[in-house]
C-alpha cells in the first residue's frame, strides 16, 4: 500500500460535518486514513472574492489507487458531498482535498503533480503535516521541520479549532 498525505478544507455549510463526512466515506474511495491531524481554522489563500475561513486538516492513510486513480477517487467523493466543478477556481466549497505526497514519489502530469507544488506556500498544508510527522523528509530531500521557516507562511492566519475528528471505526 502507497502511504499519501492529503489536505482537507470546506468553507460552505457545516464545515466541521463536511471534513467529518470526508473522513469516513474515505475507505468506501479506496482510501484508508491511518492518522488526522487536528482541526484549523484558517483565511482563504489564493484569488478568492470570499472571505469565509475554512477548516482545514491534514490526513495520512493508506491506498493501493495508482496517483491518478486516487485523484479521481478524490473527485467523486468531492462530488458526492456537494462539491459543484462549474464553481470555478478560489471559490467557497464544501470540499477540497487535495493530494500533498504519495510515499516519496515526484509525480508529473497534466491532472496531476505530486509534491502539491503549491504546498510549501501554505500554512494549513504544513502545520498538520509537521504535527503529525514533524521528522517527514520531502522527496527533494528537504525536511518537512524547515518549512515553516518561511516568513510568507507564518504571516498566515492558522489557528486551531476547538473541536476533533475522529477515524472512521473511532
Amino acid at each position: 500500500m502507497a502511504r499519501v498525505y492529503l489536505s482537507l478544507g470546506s468553507n460552505l455549510g457545516d464545515r466541521l460535518k463536511n471534513l467529518q463526512a470526508a473522513i469516513q466515506r474515505l475507505p468506501a474511495y479506496g482510501v484508508y486514513p491511518r492518522q488526522i491531524s487536528r482541526v484549523y481554522e484558517t483565511a482563504p489563500v489564493g484569488e478568492t472574492p470570499d472571505p469565509r475561513p475554512y477548516l482545514n486538516l491534514g490526513v495520512w492513510a493508506e491506498t493501493t489507487l495508482s496517483p491518478l486513480e486516487l485523484l479521481d477517487a478524490l473527485k467523486s467523493l468531492e462530488r458526492e458531498l456537494g462539491r459543484h466543478e462549474e464553481a470555478g477556481r478560489w471559490l467557497p466549497r464544501t470540499l477540497d482535498i487535495d493530494i500533498i505526497l504519495y510515499d516519496n514519489l515526484t509525480f508529473q502530469h497534466e491532472r496531476l503533480t505530486i509534491p502539491h507544488p503549491r504546498m510549501r506556500e501554505r500554512s494549513f498544508v504544513i502545520v498538520p503535516l509537521l504535527e503529525m510527522t514533524p521528522d517527514w523528509v520531502l522527496p527533494d530531500g528537504t525536511p518537512v521541520s524547515v518549512l515553516l521557516d518561511n516568513p510568507a507562511l507564518r504571516e498566515q492566519e492558522i489557528r486551531p479549532y476547538e473541536a476533533s475528528l475522529s477515524l472512521p471505526g473511532d
